[in-house]
């Protein structure tokens, strides 16, 4: 079902729309990185409003998704643990880890906690100073900022009961990985506001001149997300491969120096396990060695997580490109947002939750043989 015709600016959609159809002579695969824009191009019908020739493909811009299971089940070990409050953002609480997720674990007697920001743990810290408390820290470029202001607080109250369990990864070396594969189909990006609204877009030169992929700033909203997919069409028409900032109104070339003081007081850059995609090497963050009495691992002993298996689930073909939600043949039967088979069923970014909510199977298996 197409929900276009209920946005604000509609008219100026199908205008964005009919100008993409004038300018595209050829056929393109173009990836949103972002789990939110997925959302908005799948619930306005965004891709069924384009040439048939134009692709567009899901990325790996879900931070649940692409942790990896045996992250959380390092989370679920520390749950358990006697004495500790594990505090987690709402939609880490039914990923599957390789056994159980972490609602099971709290149906088991493990203090698991919903919060709303990572101050919310520091005061839990500084409330019950004879427990443990854990903030599972998962997240993009977007949450690291607040993660490590968590820390420093921390440190700087001397509270020796709090910890983060890390789990940030970066956009740029995903983006590289996906362009770098001998599979990949992906022929420009449209990279997420928020994230170069954080940590700028310079980074993002050497991308497109090296894999010769036009890369977009966008928004959120379907007006931003055609303006940025239309700038993507004109740079492939034209061969060029540069990169456009079409969300300006938030994004600035440096990003937020603020935010950015924060991010490189308390993080080192790390090699990351994304779930789907394998290990990346430096796409991650991890606490600086003068922090560690605050990082989880290796406060408690937590031995390396072993690579974990996604078993049915097709995330990694998803997340890279490959394929979409509706190729799965678990997709709406076996796996189901109450009975999840991975984690793109579960998460509000996920681009599986997004073709089940807003598209019954027909209508998806249709848009993606077009």
């Amino acid at each position: 079902m197409k929900f276009v015709d209920e946005y604000r600016d509609a008219a100026v959609v199908r205008s964005l729309a009919d100008a993409i159809a004038r300018v595209a002579t050829r056929p393109w695969t173009i990836m949103e990185i972002c789990g939110g824009q997925t959302h908005a191009i799948v619930k306005f019908g965004l891709d069924e409003l384009l040439p048939a020739g134009i692709t567009l493909v899901h990325g790996p811009g879900c931070p649940v998704c692409v942790t990896p299971a045996e992250l959380i089940d390092q989370a679920i070990t520390l749950a358990l643990r006697p004495g500790t409050i594990l505090c987690s953002f709402g939609d880490m609480l039914r990923v599957p880890g390789t056994g159980i997720d972490l609602l099971t674990a709290k149906a088991r007697g493990a203090d698991v906690r919903i919060v709303y920001s990572p101050l919310d743990a520091v005061t839990l810290a500084r409330q019950h100073p004879t427990r443990e408390v854990v903030f599972f820290a998962v997240g993009f470029e977007t949450t690291a900022p607040a993660n490590a202001l968590a820390v420093l607080r921390a440190a700087r109250e001397g509270l020796k009961n709090f910890s983060i369990l890390a789990s940030h990864v970066l956009v740029p070396p995903a983006m590289r990985a996906i362009l770098g594969a001998p599979d990949n189909l992906v022929q420009g990006f449209l990279a997420a506001g928020h994230v170069c609204a954080v940590m700028g877009f310079e980074d993002y030169h050497a991308i497109a001149a090296r894999y010769r992929c036009p890369i977009v700033v966008t928004g959120f909203e379907p007006v931003d997300i055609l303006e940025g997919l239309l700038r993507c069409i004109r740079q492939l028409e034209s061969g060029r491969a540069e990169v456009e900032n079409a969300y300006a109104r938030a994004v600035r070339a440096p990003g937020n120096p603020h935010a950015r003081r924060l991010v490189e007081e308390a993080y080192v850059v790390v090699d990351r396990t994304w779930r789907g995609l394998g290990e990346i090497p430096a796409s991650g963050w991890g606490l600086r060695p003068e922090l560690a009495a605050y990082d989880a691992p290796l406060k408690f002993g937590l031995r390396p997580a072993a690579p974990g298996h996604a078993g049915e689930c097709i995330s990694g073909e998803i997340m890279r490109g490959i394929k979409k939600p509706s190729h799965c043949p678990a997709f709406g039967t076996r796996c189901t947002p109450e009975h999840p088979l991975g984690a793109p069923m579960v998460s509000s970014e996920g681009a599986c939750a997004a073709y089940y909510r807003y598209r019954n199977r027909t209508s998806v298996a249709e848009a993606t043989t077009r």
